[in-house]
């Protein structure tokens, strides 16, 4: 059934911020109240009267997802969004960090003096930095936003210890920075996505335990019977996540700033993209299904497609997610054996990825003409979009065939991007916008035109950065593995680096674009909470 939010709630959204006057002086919030709870009695009723079980669930789940039963302000609790708040801005500043040294280091490809001759800017040094910047700080900050937000208006009850969630946000700060001044000295494991030093990976252990506590002990304080399908994948990623951390990072330190791997050998590779490929599956993909289930049926006003896919989804992902890294060793010295399971798991994967997908874009079904006026749904829609193609892709490149053309190339660069710009970017964007006027107490964001804008350059720019690396790519397969007859390599690879540089210049725009983008959600974002209500914010659990 065609589910539409009533012309007065739209109408309530664009009105301009009411100055002054107490809470209960505002009778645009009785209004909402009254239209909140005709809704979520009709929600309520689609999941009564429903002969599916699934489909009772997603209607009922609806009603809780919309809070349109019972709001914790109206019982004198109101939700921490506090940390939330903090979560919020320290995504924002540390994507425009990383993904200024990620520009920062294109243009090293393209003009090497850019590196400024010094150890501590050069492309070896500033790359890791570059994607734990991003990885953690971008990422992880909007996980742990969009985690706390999440569970409180899914669950209805107040987030778990106002202290220990204030500790996650300053101990996960406090990791960044610690990337921020290590790793440009060179103190790293080496180790992909996973370079802090033992001293930091422990204080990280630390900081993720306090969250997994407030996270679980806030669902298990639930004021709803139950649990709602994104909360399962939040809470996938934090369980999974912890015990990649742990396992990977089992060293023997030297000294604070110095430890060695447990590991040797080809166990060692085999940890570490054991480790890297389910950094990618759950700390970049599990964690934003999570975001998907939750901001995609919000936005739209509509609940999930399909409860039942949902749940299909959900399990299968976490059971072969995990087996799939060894196709980031094909031809290594590790075992075929090993090299095969990972290629055959990471094909059968390709089923719940689009089931997910799938499920995300059908939820729009009846509301497609949303897309022509909401710039924040776009952003959600066209992460789906690239989710679905990354996961095409990755499958695809996992097969062996094709892994001994794309392996070691700037392919695997854009692939990477794809997903990390057009997936875990678009859909953070998607999701900010959507929380920053709740959590701040603004009827909407500063612009709705540099939200329009802040689009279409991280379009372009995705597009640009991934095209250019595709090309690459392939041109740097082909001129690695041509022979001549009498077995010599017919190019050097000075003229495959030559070959690339075109690709480079392209990269280095795309992502001038990129980071344009960010830096205009930068300063919307800054407009709408500069003149930010947190009292009524904190007081009034909004209609999301």
């Amino acid at each position: 059934m065609h589910l539409q939010r009533s012309t007065l709630q739209i109408q309530l959204n664009t009105k301009k911020p009411y100055q002054g006057a107490a809470y209960g002086r505002r009778p645009a919030s009785h209004l909402i109240r009254i239209n909140s709870v005709f809704l979520s009695l009709f929600c309520l009723r689609q999941g009564f009267y429903s002969s599916c079980m699934p489909d009772r669930v997603a209607w009922q789940d609806f009603a809780t997802v919309e809070e349109l039963t019972m709001s914790t302000a109206t019982i004198g609790q109101a939700y921490n969004y506090k940390v939330v708040r903090q979560f919020v801005v320290a995504t924002i500043v540390w994507g425009v960090v990383g993904m200024a040294m990620g520009v920062w280091i294109a243009s090293q490809l393209v003009w090497p003096e850019m590196n400024l001759d010094l150890p501590w800017t050069t492309f070896g040094r500033l790359r890791p930095l570059h994607t734990s910047l991003v990885i953690f700080g971008f990422a992880g900050s909007a996980q742990f936003a969009a985690s706390y937000y999440a569970v409180q208006r899914t669950c209805q009850v107040r987030l778990y210890s106002d202290k220990l969630a204030a500790f996650t946000f300053w101990g996960w700060q406090s990791v960044i920075v610690v990337m921020l001044i290590t790793l440009p000295l060179g103190y790293t494991t080496t180790k992909e996505y996973a370079e802090i030093e033992f001293s930091g990976a422990v204080w990280m252990t630390v900081v993720w335990v306090a969250y997994a506590i407030v996270f679980f002990t806030t669902v298990v304080q639930r004021k709803t019977r139950h649990i709602y399908v994104g909360n399962w994948f939040f809470g996938a990623f934090i369980v999974v996540i912890a015990m990649l951390h742990v396992v990977n990072h089992l060293s023997i330190p030297v000294d604070w700033f110095k430890s060695y791997p447990v590991y040797s050998g080809a166990t060692d590779a085999m940890v570490q993209w054991w480790y890297g490929h389910n950094a990618v599956g759950f700390f970049l993909t599990t964690g934003f299904l999570g975001m998907m289930y939750y901001f995609v049926p919000k936005q739209v006003g509509r609940p999930v497609y399909s409860y039942r896919l949902s749940i299909v989804h959900f399990w299968a992902l976490i059971t072969l997610y995990i087996w799939a890294g060894p196709h980031h060793l094909h031809y290594t010295a590790l075992p075929d054996w090993a090299q095969s399971l990972g290629m055959a798991m990471s094909l059968i994967l390709l089923a719940p990825s689009w089931g997910g997908m799938i499920n995300g874009m059908m939820t729009l079904s009846g509301a497609w003409h949303k897309l022509r006026t909401d710039p924040i749904l776009r952003f959600l829609v066209l992460s789906l979009a690239f989710y679905g193609m990354s996961t095409f892709e990755g499958p695809m490149m996992a097969i062996k065939t094709v892994n001994a053309l794309s392996h070691y190339t700037d392919w695997t660069i854009g692939h990477v991007h794809a997903g990390a710009l057009g997936w875990v970017a678009m859909i953070t964007f998607g999701a900010i916008y959507h929380m920053v006027p709740k959590v701040f107490g603004r009827p909407q964001m500063h612009s709705i035109g540099l939200i329009n804008a802040h689009f279409w350059l991280a379009t372009i720019g995705t597009v640009l950065y991934i095209a250019s690396m595709w090309v690459n790519g392939i041109t740097q397969g082909l001129m690695w593995r041509a022979i001549n007859d009498d077995g010599t390599l017919t190019y050097s690879f000075v003229e495959a680096l030559q070959a690339s540089h075109p690709g480079f210049v392209v990269r280095f725009v795309g992502g001038v674009f990129f980071l344009s983008g960010m830096l205009l959600m930068a300063y919307n974002t800054w407009r709408t909470v500069r003149v930010a209500d947190v009292k009524m914010a904190e007081l009034e659990a909004q209609i999301a």
